[in-house]
């Protein structure tokens, strides 16, 4: 399989945004769909429907709303990069370009609180952000991925693990 340049999407945020999900990039269903999440098997939208209450199969401007009202902002680590599939594992590190956090953090001063959707969404920021990763007003925390490729983890114990993460942040 050769490699394809992919881009990631812009920022699901408002002005009230206080917390900040971070993926690394998003697979080929959610390009496909130009949605964030739109693989069926990805855990993400029926997490965030026991968080928010909204529908995990509602229309999609609906889930961002419920997002939004929930003062949480969803991005990608990276603007885009080369991967054949839609593994991160197989992201081509030499390709990779990071979103424009400095900026994104500037726009969104109520953000405090940066969740990593898993171990790849936190290594490709740390690998290209560290400078951020002592900015004072900002926490990070990784949080168990939630894409089907991560199956040694059952719904349940992600569910647990974002629930306990997200409403104490909120």
């Amino acid at each position: 399989m050769s490699n394809v340049h992919v881009h990631s999407f812009a920022p699901i945020a408002d002005a009230r945004a206080t917390r900040l999900v971070l993926g690394s990039m998003p697979g080929a269903a959610s390009l496909l769909a130009n949605q964030y999440y739109a693989h069926p098997h990805n855990a993400f939208w029926r997490i965030m429907a026991t968080l928010t209450g909204v529908a995990p199969n509602a229309a999609y401007e609906e889930r961002v709303r419920a997002l939004q009202n929930a003062n949480l902002a969803v991005w990608d680590v990276l603007q885009s990069c080369e991967r054949p599939g839609s593994l991160d594992a197989s992201i081509r590190r030499d390709s990779e370009v990071a979103n424009d956090f400095a900026t994104f953090f500037a726009r969104h001063p109520l953000i405090t609180h940066v969740f990593f959707n898993g171990g790849a969404a936190e290594a490709s920021f740390k690998r290209h952000c560290a400078a951020l990763l002592r900015e004072p007003r900002l926490s990070f925390q990784r949080l168990p991925s939630t894409s089907p490729a991560h199956a040694a983890l059952r719904f349940e114990h992600k569910l647990a693990a974002w629930r306990a993460a997200l409403l104490t942040t909120a």
